[in-house]
C-alpha cells in the first residue's frame, strides 16, 4: 500500500519546520513516505489505493469522502499505537479537549487523540459537549456570519471549556480558543515539546492567508 503524508495547508502555514519533523519521523518509521502538498480541495492526483496520513481534520473528511480509491488515516491514529515515538511527559497536567468539527462522526480520531494525551501523561478533563456531541469552535461559521458574530461564538465555545489549557488538533481551533480567552495547546506542539503560537488570528485575516495558500497549492 502506497502512503503519503499530507500536512495540510494550515499546518504548513503555522510551522513548516514542525511539519518537516513529522514527515521525518513517518519516513523513518514507515519507510519512504513522501510529502503530499496538493490541497485537499483540489484533485489530489494520487494513484488508486493510496492512503493519506493527515494532520488536518478537513483533509481527513475530504480525502475519505471526495476522492475515489483514496483512503485516509489521521496522524493521531498512527502515533497512538507507535512503539518508537519519544512521548514527552507532562507530569499529569490537566487539559480539556476541543474536538474538530470535520471529525464529529469519527470516534476513531477522538479515541486516538485522547490516547496520545494519555501517553504524554496529560489528564483529560472533558467539556460537557465533546466527541460526537462536540460544538463548533466558531470558525466554521466563516464567511456566513460577520466576523464579530463569529468571535462571539468562539467566546461562547471557549467558555464551555473546564480548563484554561485546551488541547486542539486543528490550526483554526488555535485561533478560536485564543480569541475565546483560553490557552490553546496544539497536539503536534505537545508531541514535540514546543509552545503553541497564535500567529494571525482575526477571522478575515486568517482565512485570507489560508485561501492564498490553498490557491497556490
Amino acid at each position: 500500500m502506497k502512503q503519503v503524508y499530507a500536512p495540510g495547508c494550515a499546518f504548513k502555514i503555522y510551522k513548516p519546520e514542525l511539519a518537516e519533523r513529522v514527515l521525518g519521523f513517518l519516513d523513518r518509521q514507515l519507510g519512504g513516505v513522501p510529502e503530499h502538498l496538493v490541497c485537499c480541495q483540489h484533485e489530489p492526483g494520487l494513484e488508486s489505493g493510496t492512503r493519506v496520513i493527515n494532520t488536518c481534520a478537513g483533509c481527513d473528511r475530504r480525502y475519505r469522502s471526495l476522492y475515489s480509491g483514496i483512503t485516509t488515516v489521521s496522524l493521531w491514529e498512527v502515533l497512538a499505537e507507535s512503539e518508537n515515538f519519544p512521548f514527552p511527559d507532562y507530569k499529569g497536567a490537566e487539559m480539556t479537549v476541543h474536538d474538530a468539527c470535520p471529525t464529529r462522526t469519527e470516534e476513531r480520531v477522538h479515541k486516538a487523540v485522547r490516547r496520545l494525551l494519555e501517553r504524554m501523561n496529560i489528564k483529560v478533563v472533558e467539556p460537557e459537549h465533546t466527541g460526537t456531541d462536540q460544538r463548533c469552535c466558531g470558525d466554521s461559521f466563516y464567511p456566513s456570519l460577520p466576523a464579530e458574530r463569529i468571535k462571539e461564538k468562539m467566546r461562547e465555545r471557549a467558555a464551555e471549556m473546564p480548563r484554561e489549557d485546551v488541547a486542539v488538533y486543528c490550526i483554526s481551533c488555535i485561533k478560536s480558543m485564543h480569541i475565546g480567552g483560553k490557552k490553546p495547546r496544539y497536539i503536534v506542539d505537545l508531541l514535540f515539546g514546543e509552545d503553541t503560537v497564535i500567529g494571525t488570528f482575526e477571522p478575515e485575516e486568517w482565512h485570507s492567508e489560508l485561501q492564498k495558500f490553498i490557491d497556490e497549492h
